[in-house]
């Protein structure tokens, strides 16, 4: 079963990975598609003192090409995504048996800053000792994990993605922000087109930020 990868955020082009033999109509059903257990992830990723990096349309292009590169290397699929200016928030689903995130994650973030630093990419202050301990001004040392318990787990934090725009007050409804995957199960009729216009009562009391 081979991964396809394909454009998931409006204008952008960061990445959808998805294995190609399942592609197709979304439904509420794939909750139990997309769950693996001990396989499916939550990611909160922040950068350095939450500047707004990916206010940046250099920057989320580059983003793009780089989560492309690194799932080419070392497959994952990407279930759903947002992309903020000063953080993104993301769901995984690693290989069955692969377990090794954070050698992905510390291959993005890496290769991202490094090319980002080369183009004089904006960044945070970072103090001498900082910088001995490897800071770019990039990103935050650590990022968020959740493994995800349950297909109801699943929904909550798919859910927490795509309304995450509209907690931020960036926009009003989910369709009007670009840099997610929600126009995309939009179009596959996982979500009506005006959902999102108010909190879902699926992600009430979750604070991932």
């Amino acid at each position: 079963m081979g991964y396809s990868c394909t454009t998931g955020m409006g204008g952008t082009s960061l990445v959808v990975c998805q294995y190609s033999s399942t592609c197709g109509r979304a439904a509420m059903s794939d909750y139990r598609r997309w769950y693996v257990e001990g396989g499916t992830y939550f990611f909160t990723v922040v950068t350095e003192r939450r500047i707004p990096i990916f206010a940046d349309a250099a920057a989320r292009r580059l983003l793009g090409d780089v989560i492309r590169s690194i799932a080419e290397s070392d497959p994952f699929e990407v279930v759903a995504i947002v992309l903020l200016p000063d953080h993104l928030h993301t769901l995984w689903r690693l290989p069955r048996g692969d377990r090794d995130f954070s050698t992905r994650w510390k291959k993005i973030k890496g290769e991202f800053a490094k090319a980002w630093l080369r183009e004089g990419g904006l960044t945070a202050e970072v103090s001498a000792s900082r910088q001995r301990r490897g800071s770019s001004g990039v990103w935050q040392r650590r990022f968020w994990e959740h493994v995800i318990r349950d297909e109801g787990d699943l929904e909550a934090h798919f859910d927490y993605i795509h309304f995450n725009p509209v907690k931020h007050g960036l926009v009003t409804h989910p369709w009007d922000w670009e840099w997610s995957t929600f126009r995309k199960y939009v179009r596959e009729g996982h979500y009506p087109k005006e959902w999102g216009r108010a909190e879902p009562e699926s992600i009430s009391g979750l604070s991932l930020e």
